[in-house]
């Protein structure tokens, strides 16, 4: 972050594995709650790092069909450490630094656009960090991951 001249707003708690988790310990801290999925398509061959909104219920088979992979669905956690170089509940829009090929993509829901500040995981559940999406732009530019940004199709309740 130093190289990058990135400034950041870091907050230190128990450790989260989801953001139910955030929820129940009624965490305050700056910035847009996010919740960051590890998918992988239905042969392995494909790897996505998706960020959305930490309360919205994705609809991953509409997904997968909008973008025109076979199903989607969560990556195993060793799967996680090959490619992200991460323990499961440490997923974050941080971790792209962890893949210098960019063999996982990026991708990023439209509802984020606006978000000016992201809490992401430093590699380590129990800290928050908080920077500007102009930050970690930099950050994904560093890494050469290009964001998709995507209108995300939400479960029917």
């Amino acid at each position: 972050m130093d190289r990058l001249n990135i400034s950041y707003q870091a907050y230190q708690h128990p450790p989260l594995a989801t953001c139910q988790d955030a929820d129940r310990l009624e965490l305050a801290r700056e910035g847009t709650r996010l919740k960051n999925l590890f998918l992988r398509d239905n042969y392995g061959r494909q790897h996505i790092l998706l960020i959305t909104t930490a309360s919205k219920q994705l609809d991953l088979k509409a997904l997968s069909k909008q973008q025109g992979l076979s199903r989607l669905g969560f990556a195993s956690d060793s799967r996680l450490q090959h490619y992200l170089g991460i323990k499961p509940g440490c997923v974050s829009a941080l971790a792209t630094a962890n893949d210098p090929q960019q063999h996982v993509q990026l991708w990023l829901d439209e509802d984020l656009r606006e978000a000016a500040l992201w809490q992401c995981h430093p590699f380590e559940n129990d800290k928050t960090w908080v920077l500007s999406l102009a930050d970690l732009e930099l950050v994904w530019q560093h890494t050469g991951h290009q964001p998709q940004w995507l209108a995300l199709p939400e479960r029917q309740t």
